[in-house]
């Protein structure tokens, strides 16, 4: 398995790279997420949907997302309009071949984007459980 891409990364963006096949990087990262107290309440096929409505073909891409309950309860309580950001997105997406990309919004967003200082202590516990969840994917720690 291969850790952190050494390609070019949004600064947004906690991101692995992992040396399995998409379907597998998927269920793996479903089960990563719910390891960490995250239920995934949407799922989009980017793939399936581009193609049925504009006939474009992309590699197999989902993005799943992500809450954890207490988190979201506690970011509604400092930021009654946080619902804009949420839930947090996390992208699985073929890279090439049997090589899977896992990128996920970095939580301290929230706390840039809303300059709302209240919100950092669930944007530190979010961030730091959506990045155990990418890393248990990979024996490296995701990028940052």
């Amino acid at each position: 398995m291969t850790g952190p891409d050494a390609g070019a990364q949004p600064g947004y963006a906690i991101a692995v790279t992992v040396d399995r096949p998409f379907a597998q990087v998927l269920s793996a990262t479903r089960d990563a997420l719910a390891a960490e107290g995250f239920g995934v309440l949407t799922e989009i096929d980017m793939q399936a949907t581009l193609k049925a409505k504009i006939g474009a073909d992309i590699a197999p891409q989902v993005i799943l997302g992500a809450c954890r309950p207490p988190l979201a309860h506690a970011a509604l309580l400092a930021e009654p309009s946080i619902g804009l950001l949420l839930p947090c997105n996390v992208v699985v997406r073929s890279v090439a071949g049997d090589r899977t990309r896992v990128e996920t919004i970095d939580p301290a967003i929230m706390v840039s984007v809303t300059d709302n200082p209240d919100l950092q202590a669930v944007a530190t516990e979010a961030r730091a459980r959506l990045t155990s969840a990418l890393g248990s994917l990979t024996q490296s720690p995701p990028t940052p």
